[in-house]
């Protein structure tokens, strides 16, 4: 198994399925660092204050749902691809390529790069693992997105370094397609993103001797559920990477 997985912590298991921490404070979760950057809408919020925020919602039984406002642009976003991550990861190699495909079309298109960067006990700062393979270089005028958790809303800046560049729609890559992948696509699109993964730039590693599926059927349930997520005033895609059109996305 890898040095690091995405979080949680119980002896004998990965890293990735044991730092899911109860929240004890009282506090609502955030998707970013800060209450003013909150993207849920309580009923009854000013629409000042929504639109403040950037924000567009939709009066539903229950409560507001929200989506971003005035965000026409799409980013492609790379997640956790660190040596400790997928140093066992299901096909690495050709994951790793297709990332690296894609960054080369996304900067070629003009659209944004945003690169997502996790630390925790078991994958240290600075350290080897935590280092990002040498496949994929980042440039320095691309974000960097430093997390804890999963979801790579929670506890950072990446709702606010997507607002400030207009971003409304995701393109999602990365690892592990069980942990924090599937955390983020979905935090993403209950802030109200619009998601497409690319169903074949994701990958995880084989944790059946926990009881898991084989990687390869994890890949797959997740890109089979996913195509059919739905939700008000957004949208989930699948596509690999091959077929994908940044001008389309």
């Amino acid at each position: 198994m890898g040095a690091f997985k995405c979080t949680m912590r119980v002896s004998g298991l990965p890293n990735w399925l044991m730092t899911r921490r109860p929240n004890l404070t009282g506090e609502p979760k955030l998707p970013g660092q800060s209450p003013e950057h909150r993207h849920w809408v309580e009923p009854g919020a000013s629409s000042v204050w929504r639109s403040s925020l950037g924000l567009t919602s939709f009066e539903l039984p229950g409560g507001a749902m929200t989506t971003p406002n005035n965000r026409p642009n799409a980013a492609l976003l790379v997640i956790d691809v660190q040596q400790g991550v997928v140093a066992q990861a299901h096909n690495r190699d050709a994951v790793v390529r297709n990332i690296a495909e894609l960054l080369d079309r996304a900067r070629a298109a003009g659209v944004e790069v945003v690169w997502v960067q996790h630390h925790d006990d078991g994958l240290p700062s600075d350290s080897d693992a935590w280092q990002y393979v040498p496949e994929l270089v980042r440039r320095i005028s691309e974000p960097l997105v430093h997390k804890v958790h999963g979801d790579a809303f929670e506890a950072t800046d990446l709702a606010e370094v997507l607002a400030a560049r207009g971003i409304g729609r995701l393109v999602v890559t990365g690892a592990q397609t069980d942990a924090c992948i599937r955390s983020t696509i979905h935090g993403a699109f209950v802030r109200g993103y619009d998601v497409t993964l690319v169903g074949d730039a994701h990958t995880t590693e084989d944790l059946s001797q926990y009881g898991a599926p084989k990687p390869a059927e994890v890949i797959a349930h997740t890109n089979l559920y996913w195509q059919f997520q739905t939700a008000p005033g957004r949208t989930a895609a699948v596509v690999n990477a091959e077929d994908l059109d940044f001008s389309e996305v």
